[in-house]
């Protein structure tokens, strides 16, 4: 309402409010940017003021987070005797626990519904090569006993102590059974020990002989040797390392391979010896301790010669780069074989033969391998030391002959002229 005055006269003039005017609370925050209106709507205005309340909340909430918050118990009593009171009550509470506790131990310990009566309480699962009555031996104390009276762990490491179990399970089944879960251990090899024929493990545990092993396909491995009962777990350990990969190597150049090992020796940890069956004979082959595949390639490769050279032929070392040595089977020093190419090993070779001494016994063979056929050639065209019968290019010799003397003639001396003055003095 607007009061004005004309001249004399008093009027009142009744204005009406704007609608254009906008509320103080419009104006409470600042004009969003690149806004050109003066003032908000309607909707801006009630836009602002939830949007105030909800930031203070936030700050609300905020500092109330970090002071910490407050757990008030509006239900505990506040007097002393009130407190006690409570305190008594859930003293009770835990002392009926505690002897309803007592009561259900008694009864699961003394009640003859809990009671392992026979053997055939106790079930056996896993067991292949360990008998049952093994591993039920491992519970003969625990019969007529209560099955909470039993330790688990022990009984579980009882049955691993038993050379066929690398782990065991032992479980209870209420009301009065037990159930044994085995692991058993998985031969490798056959082992040698004395006069008698056992099994060992990865691990070098040795293992009984099963009474059906000899028709049982899955025993299939060569016989080792270099493992005794008398050595220490972790030598034995490492040892059955070094037969692992020796067998792992063979086993990647083709089954073929590790069906003709019928032996594999261990004692030395730098030379792994095997037997090699090869047309129905054994060879004796050294491995050394590394490329085990590469030297059985190059034995398989060059055996053939060598068959024709020494039909006999006993074993072939293999450890060496520049040569292998192998063992004719006849009287003799070892022959070492070259692997070099060229005429120079058979040149080796023959000055050997010539430094060797003549005996009616056969002499040592050396043979030169040369693998091209220009060195063979010039291998075969050489001249024969005398005495030497080479009848094959890479065998120099066979057999040593002793050279025969002739006994030289008698012939008259023949006379001297001498002039007719005589002879001088």
């Amino acid at each position: 309402m607007k009061m004005g005055t004309k001249r004399g006269s008093t009027a009142a003039v009744l204005e009406a409010p704007e609608d254009s005017y906008t509320s103080a609370s419009a104006y409470s925050h600042p004009a969003p940017v690149g806004s050109l209106r003066r003032g908000y709507d309607a909707g801006d205005g009630a836009g602002a003021d939830a949007a105030d309340r909800s930031s203070y909340s936030r700050r609300a909430n905020g500092a109330r987070g970090a002071k910490g918050l407050r757990v008030r118990f509006r239900g505990l009593p506040r007097t002393l005797s009130g407190r006690l009171m409570a305190g008594g009550a859930l003293l009770l509470v835990a002392g009926i626990l505690g002897a309803v506790g007592l009561v259900v131990r008694q009864y699961l310990t003394h009640s003859e519904r809990f009671l392992l009566a026979s053997a055939d309480q106790v079930e056996v699962l896993g067991n292949h090569e360990l008998s049952r009555s093994q591993a039920l031996g491992v519970f003969a104390n625990d019969l007529d006993r209560n099955i909470f009276h039993m330790s688990l762990a022990e009984r579980e490491a009882d049955l691993e102590r038993l050379p066929w179990v690398q782990h065991a399970t032992v479980m209870r089944l209420l009301p009065n059974r037990l159930r044994v879960a085995i692991v058993e251990r998985t031969p490798v090899a056959f082992v040698r020990q004395g006069t008698q024929i056992g099994l060992v493990d990865a691990t070098g545990v040795l293992l009984d002989m099963p009474s059906d092993a000899a028709g049982d396909p899955h025993y299939s491995f060569p016989v080792l040797t270099g493992i005794s009962a008398a050595d220490p777990l972790s030598t034995r350990k490492a040892r059955m390392g070094l037969y692992t990969d020796f067998m792992k190597a063979m086993a990647a150049g083709g089954e073929q391979i590790t069906d003709s090992l019928s032996e594999v020796d261990v004692t030395d940890p730098e030379d792994v010896k095997a037997i090699v069956a090869r047309d129905g004979s054994d060879i004796l082959v050294h491995f050394g301790d590394e490329n085990f595949l590469a030297r059985y390639q190059t034995f398989d490769q060059h055996l053939p010669e060598w068959r024709q050279m020494y039909p006999k032929l006993v074993s072939a070392d293999m450890r060496y780069y520049s040569k292998i040595v192998l063992n004719s089977g006849t009287a003799g020093p070892p022959a070492p074989v070259s692997t070099a190419t060229g005429p120079s090993a058979a040149d080796a070779a023959a000055a050997a033969l010539a430094a060797a001494p003549k005996a009616a016994t056969p002499a040592a063979k050396v043979a030169a391998l040369p693998k091209s056929k220009t060195a063979q050639s010039k291998a075969g065209a050489g001249k024969p030391q005398a005495g030497i019968a080479a009848p094959h290019p890479l065998t120099l010799n066979k057999t040593a002959h002793p050279v025969k003397k002739v006994p030289a003639a008698s012939h008259p001396r023949p006379k001297q002229a001498h002039p007719a003055g005589g002879p001088q003095r």
